[in-house]
This record gives structure tokens, sequence and C-alpha cells, in this order.
């Protein structure tokens, strides 16, 4: 993505083959703007300012919801999430693995504290590949979509990706959240299988399968930022 600044809207813009344009405000509070190809920077610009007051409204949503965010310690006492609940971390002095989730506490090696954020960050890719997969057979059933490719990934600002040739990406944060919360994005990027944007179309059609998925948006927005590491 290329960074362009109109007025006082600064953004990411990426071009390519989709039909439509779509707006995102990213985890970290940026803007990404998605277009078609042949669009110029002309076309790109009204649309900026037609979306204006929902732009600043969403960045209000983000930065309400950005009062959620921790910034956690590797210690003993600390808390760390796993499909929605949190679970103390113990430091020990021996253990035969690095890293284990046991009896309601994390356990971590103390001569691997160095290394702790990458073990929890594979502890959860581990966690997430099995279980998301669990839930995209379940959702794409009910969504009649066969996805190409399922990857647990590192996606910077987002939770969830599709992309043109059917590969559906999760952030490894995602097995953090509850189940319903991770049903959600699943379903979510499912959906765009079907329609890749987020037009009224695409919002109906999750909605035929999740017609609380309102709520559950509105949880990732407000407690999205606390799940980090």
């Amino acid at each position: 993505m290329t960074t362009h600044k109109y007025k006082d809207i600064e953004y990411s813009l990426k071009k390519s083959k989709r039909k439509t344009s779509s707006i995102y405000i990213e985890r970290d509070g940026s803007i990404s703007v998605l277009v078609p190809s042949e669009l110029q920077q002309d076309e790109i610009e009204n649309i900026l300012e037609r979306k204006r007051f929902r732009i600043y409204s969403h960045l209000a949503e983000w930065e309400d919801a950005n009062t959620s965010r921790v910034y956690r310690e590797f210690v003993s006492g600390e808390g760390f999430f796993y499909l929605g609940r949190t679970y103390k971390l113990e430091i020990v002095e021996k253990q035969e693995s690095a890293l284990k989730l046991k009896n309601g506490q994390f356990l971590l090696r103390r001569k691997d504290l160095s290394n702790a954020k990458e073990l929890f960050i594979n502890f959860y890719k581990e966690k997430g590949r099995k279980k998301i997969n669990e839930r995209v057979d379940y959702w794409k059933k009910l969504l009649n979509v066969e996805p190409n490719d399922i990857k647990i990934m590192e996606l910077q600002n987002r939770w969830g990706s599709c992309s043109e040739k059917r590969n559906v990406n999760f952030h490894w944060k995602t097995i953090m959240a509850p189940l319903t919360i991770l049903d959600y994005i699943v379903a979510h990027e499912l959906t765009h299988l079907i329609h890749p944007n987020h037009s009224e179309a695409f919002w109906n059609e999750l909605d035929k399968v999740m017609p609380d998925y309102l709520h559950r948006k509105s949880w990732l927005n407000i407690h999205g930022a606390g799940m980090d590491l």
C-alpha cells in the first residue's frame, strides 16, 4: 500500500481488480482505502469526501475501544487470554517444555524468559490452527463456501483477510477471543468468499447465518485492543 493524504485524512491506498471501493479503520487507528485499479485520484478523493463523516465516526469508536489496550509483562501473576478466559502466568524453574497451559495457569520456564513473546505467539498459532480449522468447517457448510487455503499468521492490524485466490487468513491473536467472537471473525472472512467487500449484500449474507453479528462485532471493537502481547 502507498500512503496518501486528502485534506486532513491520511490513508494507505491499495488498488486491485476488485469492483467496489472499501474504507477500513485498522486496529492501529490508521485508514486503509481499497479501490478498483482504474479509479483516478480525483474519484478516490470524492469517495473520501462523501465518507468523511463515517470515517471520523469510526475513528472516534476506535479511540474509545483502545481504552481497553493492555501492555503485558512476562512476570508471575500477569494474565494472558486464551479463548476468552484469562490465565495467570507462573514463572517456574524447571519443566520439560518452555511454555505450557496446565491446571489453569500458563507455566513459563525461567531460562526461556528472553523468548517469552515468541513462545506465546507459537502457542497461539498452534492452538489457533486446530480450533480455527474446526470453526471454518462448521461455518463454511452454513455459508456453502469452500476456501482454497487457511492460514494462521501475523496480519498486523487485521483479525482476518480473504484473498482473490480464495485463501482465508487469520491473525494468531484471534484465539485469545471468546468462541462466539472467534466464530464472528471466521464467519466474517468466509462471507467474503461470496461478497469480497463490505456492501449491504455482504452484511445481509452474514446476517442469514449469524443474526447477532452486530453484537459480536461491537464486542470485538470494544475489547479487541486488549487482546495483545
